[in-house]
């Protein structure tokens, strides 16, 4: 089918039935795309050398190209006999142009900046860094791979499924003969991750094989595509609504969105969504929509789960720093373990992109007078500070255009200290905040929106900001402050080394040109709510590694969420973690904790649930605390949740239909995955709960369950709910398959298609659930 280079080379007639069958594949998937004789696609599609770099000593060229389904690019390898390697463009992250990865910058000269570019992937997969001929090819490369990576992404999730399958149905075929044997459908059924059996196999082929040839061709392939991806459970929601000759008229339409979606909605509004996803002609003519119109509409993102207001930026963001959870990261520079993984400046790119708003920086001394980062005491490899602030520089406001806070582990000395100021100076230049907004001693935070497009340095300092404003004051007694609890024994492995460091008692000296950069963010002891409450000003924050602030959290709610109307918190997870696992952040945030850091390069669940967290406001990183944990009068307390204006009871009935494309969790050919879904409710303790479905067996493509639950949340504005698939094993642990976690209050009602994430929290492409959600006020 694919013809690549390399191959045998074939006899002129098999090579045109090659040739022809490629350009139909190609069409078809260009016309998916909408790009059908498209520059950008076919200069893909062509392919040509580029360098790809490994390391200074290490350039080899390399054959790429697009290959014909017009989304996965093939390598092929100079060297005989090696093989050649693919990789889907759905994987891309970014591509950069010039020499920005780190590899790039450690392994190439500065006079190939113009011909460098690199390809950023998704999860841990490590960049592809390229050297092209000249400038203007390596630009060709990154502008045509951006504009189908992006044309990629604007598929609906419809058409995503049918490019899925087409490609499956195109493997599957073996000989490559665009017929379908039975044995090649039974090896089809087994990439789409569904188990049948032969009668099975046997009646759904001897239905299609209308010619009785023994192969499907043509149409019997496509009636076969229509009964593999007939949805019964569309067809009963569509039939009930659809009341003019077999079609949904726009009062129809009306009706269904009032009723099942209870969402608002006018003539006018049906009329727009007849026109814009009714893909017949002669039903949008007589504004009708068909069942593929309405499965079109009900696949759309502003359909799904998830309201859509609230994925752009919806709440006020007038209010003080303090009043918002802020995404962050801890060990930002790590990319696996703290004891022996590699620190790399693509951890904090990927943080930053993720929508982390604050990073961490262990800065220690480096040789030739440039600070490193790295973990200290251990065998982690090191990356330059000043490298880290360049990535840190233009990767901060891709995501978010909110304010970054850089979270200063400081080791150096005094001299490499000015060098950490002076990079931090000369890099980021007028974003950086080394001085209070306005004029004269300020009272309290300013806003995430005041802030956009800033740095804020999170730190030591040698006085008071107050002194700042008073010249006879400002003199510090000496140049020495006492390290914080967290830059001591924040990370240790074991209590050897924080006994040998308590015993030290060491005290840092601190470079007033650092100490001078931190305004907003000044790392103070914590001596306890009421210390804190008569000595503390508002900028003056304490970091808490998390056994201690989740004693706090169980012990004293209410004092916590009171300190944290005024001042910042920041959790960083215990030294015990050596593997970088994480906590799970819920409580600390029940607590009115802003900074709770997670290791984002662990996926496990309790990053998923983050992820859930700042999933809405427009991924900003800052998500707006409920109004009873703004209050220094509060009462709430999220153990013995006691009556007042967060006591909203609520039921929250969950039915779970069905899923559709559930991946295989390995490649094994015969492995089929057995599907059970979770229902998990997060949030205060009396609104922690659990569901689960049964497992459907030998069926990953459209499993069906029509099972009903019922969960009651007290305390809506902290909830979050999260669904999971998993793959039953009745003799091990069941393994991931998927997850959705998203804010309570941001569920849509009715029936809703629920998108699924991949562990790496990146949406797998074609995979997802469909529930019915009611939510009420319970009696």
């Amino acid at each position: 089918m694919y013809c690549l280079r390399g191959e045998a080379e074939l006899g002129k007639s098999e090579e045109a039935r090659c040739h022809a069958r490629r350009q139909k594949v190609i069409q078809m998937n260009a016309k998916l795309l909408e790009m059908e004789g498209d520059p950008d696609l076919q200069f893909l599609l062509q392919g040509g050398d580029l360098l790809k770099v490994l390391s200074p000593s290490w350039k080899k060229t390399r054959y790429f190209r697009l290959m014909e389904d017009c989304k996965t690019m093939w390598r092929e390898s100079k060297k005989a006999f090696k093989d050649s390697k693919t990789f889907s463009l759905d994987d891309i992250s970014a591509v950069r142009m010039g020499r920005h990865s780190e590899g790039l910058r450690k392994n190439t000269e500065d006079q190939v900046e113009d011909r460098c570019f690199s390809i950023m992937f998704k999860g841990r997969r490590k960049n592809l860094d390229l050297i092209a001929s000249s400038e203007e090819e390596a630009k060709r490369w990154v502008s045509s791979l951006e504009k189908v990576v992006s044309s990629r992404k604007d598929l609906n999730r419809q058409q995503k499924i049918e490019h899925w399958i087409f490609s499956c149905l195109r493997k599957a075929d073996k000989n490559k003969d665009d017929k379908m044997s039975q044995s090649e459908l039974k090896n089809f059924m087994r990439l789409i991750n569904v188990e049948v059996d032969d009668d099975y196999a046997e009646m759904l082929f001897q239905k299609c094989d209308k010619s009785k040839s023994g192969y499907l061709t043509g149409e019997e392939i496509k009636h076969f595509y229509d009964l593999l991806t007939h949805r019964n459970e569309i067809d009963v929601i569509y039939g009930e609504f659809a009341k003019t000759t077999g079609f949904m008229s726009p009062q129809n339409l009306v009706d269904f969105i009032m009723e099942q979606q209870r969402e608002k909605a006018t003539l006018a509004d049906a009329h727009s969504i007849i026109q814009k996803h009714e893909p017949d002609e002669n039903a949008k003519e007589k504004k009708l929509l068909s069942k593929d119109g309405f499965l079109m509409y009900m696949h759309h993102p502003e359909t799904m789960i998830l309201n859509p207001d609230h994925r752009e930026v919806h709440q006020d963001m007038s209010r003080p720093l303090n009043q918002y959870f802020i995404s962050s990261s801890h060990n930002t520079y790590l990319m696996e373990d703290q004891l022996r993984g590699p620190s790399s400046t693509e951890a904090y790119v990927r943080a930053l992109l993720k929508g982390c708003r604050c990073v961490e920086l262990d800065v220690w001394d480096g040789s030739d007078d440039e600070p490193e980062i790295y973990h200290g005491y251990t065998l982690t490899s090191k990356i330059l500070f000043k490298d880290a602030i360049k990535s840190i520089k233009e990767y901060a406001f891709k995501t978010s255009d909110y304010p970054v806070i850089l979270s200063l582990e400081n080791h150096c000395s005094v001299e490499q200290q000015e060098v950490m100021a002076h990079h931090m100076s000369s890099i980021l230049g007028g974003a950086l905040i080394t001085s209070p907004l306005g004029d004269g001693m300020p009272t309290g935070f300013p806003s995430p929106e005041e802030l956009k497009g800033k740095f804020l340095i999170k730190g030591k300092r040698l006085n008071k900001l107050e002194a700042s404003f008073a010249p006879e004051a400002a003199a510090a007694d000496d140049t020495d402050v006492t390290e914080e609890g967290e830059s001591n024994t924040e990370d240790e492995e074991d209590e050897q080394k924080e006994e040998e460091k308590r015993k030290a008692k060491k005290k840092l000296k601190l470079a007033k040109e650092l100490s001078d950069m931190v305004v907003y963010c000044k790392s103070v002891h914590f001596h306890g709510f009421e210390d804190a409450k008569r000595k503390l000003s508002f900028y003056e924050m304490s970091s808490f590694k998390e056994q201690k602030a989740m004693t706090l959290a169980e012990e004293s709610a209410n004092s916590y969420i009171r300190h944290n109307v005024d001042k910042l918190s920041r959790i960083y997870p215990g030294g015990s973690r050596t593997d970088s696992s994480n906590y799970n952040p819920v409580p600390l945030w029940n607590a009115g904790c802003q900074i709770v850091a997670l290791n984002f390069q662990t996926a496990c669940t309790d990053m998923d649930v983050n992820q859930g967290r700042f999933l809405v406001n427009g991924k900003s990183g800052y998500i707006l605390k409920p109004a009873f944990m703004r209050d220094v009068a509060t009462e709430f307390d999220p153990i013995t949740l006691t009556r007042g204006d967060w006591l909203k009871h609520k039921t929250l009935h969950v039915m779970v239909i069905s899923a559709q494309q559930l991946p295989k969790v390995n490649n094994k050919k015969s492995s089929i995955v057995d599907p059970l879904v979770k229902v998990q409710v997060y949030g205060v303790p009396a609104d922690v709960a659990e569901k689960e479905t049964i497992a459907v067996e030998n069926n990953g493509f459209n499993p069906a369950w029509n099972e009903n639950f019922q969960l009651d949340v007290y305390v809506p504005e902290l909830a979050l709910v999260r669904f999971t698939v998993e793959d039953h094993d009745s003799t091990s642990d069941n393994e991931f398959v998927g997850q959705y976690t998203l804010p309570f209050n941001s569920l849509k009602m009715g029936y809703r298609h629920v998108p699924l994430l991949n562990k790496n929290g990146d949406v797998l492409p074609s995979a997802q659930l469909f529930v019915h959600i009611m939510v009420v006020d319970a009696e």
